[in-house]
């Protein structure tokens, strides 16, 4: 069974979880996830890889605690078992000389992109990095990612970083000054629709790592069917990655909601059984 090495919480409700998993790190590749389960009475949740070590077997994945799993997974700690961590699943991201490319991402995203800079760097790319926070305290990994940046911006609310502009400002901004030419968004569902509407204008192709309700994960289940360019996929086994201007945002939206009530429910009986 999968041994969790390390579990801590990077900034407030993001957290950071270190797996031994030697198969799944000797074949991983950016823009490919994991299917996790916390416990035996778990659901099953795709949680994209952050990171991975091949030499020491190990995968971290970086996730928002906000459901009943989510919750579940940021109470382990080093040396707990995890029943379900399985993978890498997904197609790798395409990594090859674009030229320029920005990289957005927000929350959870900040650390799904980093294996992606760092493959696009190694391509021999010149890599700009966009990451979105409300605060300045909700930034996380920056010294990671300043070290594989070309150039790193941040979008913050507060005025700690000197913006307050959301993120499709600062990306329209980026693409007033200087050709671009791919842009990958990783993060809330919000967050990569308001880049792939930003960018649309330019025709700039923007790539997004879609993050539907999934169960297996191997296309059996069909939970996860998106609608790209009219067309039905799965995000699992099609994706994630996806051009954002061909998606059907309100479909997606509307999925994403589907189970909403039953996610409040299922937490509140959760807390009140466990923290009475």
């Amino acid at each position: 069974m999968p041994r969790i090495v390390r579990r801590e919480r990077l900034v407030p409700n993001i957290h950071l979880l270190e797996v031994e998993a030697p198969e799944i790190a000797s074949k991983c590749r950016a823009g490919q996830f994991v299917i996790v389960m916390p416990d035996a009475r778990g659901e099953r949740i795709p949680l994209t890889i952050a990171d991975w070590d091949r030499d020491r077997g190990t995968v971290v994945c970086v996730f928002m605690a906000v459901g009943t799993t989510t919750r579940k997974l940021a109470l382990l700690r080093g040396g707990d078992d995890i029943p379900i961590f399985a993978g890498p699943l997904g197609l790798p991201s395409e990594i090859r000389p674009f030229g320029t490319v920005l990289c957005a991402g927000g929350c959870f995203g900040i650390a799904a992109i980093h294996p992606l800079v760092r493959a696009l760097k190694e391509a021999g790319n010149r890599v700009l990095v966009l990451v979105d926070v409300k605060a300045g305290y909700l930034l996380y990994w920056e010294d990671k990612l300043r070290a594989l940046a070309d150039e790193f911006i941040v979008s913050s609310r507060d005025g700690t970083y000197h913006s307050t502009d959301y993120v499709p400002r600062r990306v329209r901004e980026v693409l007033e000054r200087e050709r671009v030419d791919r842009i990958h968004a990783v993060g809330c569902t919000y967050l990569m629709s308001s880049v792939a509407e930003a960018t649309r204008p330019s025709g700039v192709r923007t790539m997004v790592s879609l993050n539907p309700i999934m169960v297996d994960g191997t296309g059996m289940c069909g939970a996860c069917r998106v609608t790209v360019d009219g067309k039905t996929k799965f995000a699992c086994v099609d994706g994630p990655d996806f051009d954002g201007h061909l998606v059907d945002w309100n479909e997606l939206y509307a999925r994403r909601k589907s189970y909403f009530d039953d996610e409040i429910r299922s937490l509140c009986a959760w807390e009140e059984e466990n923290f009475p």
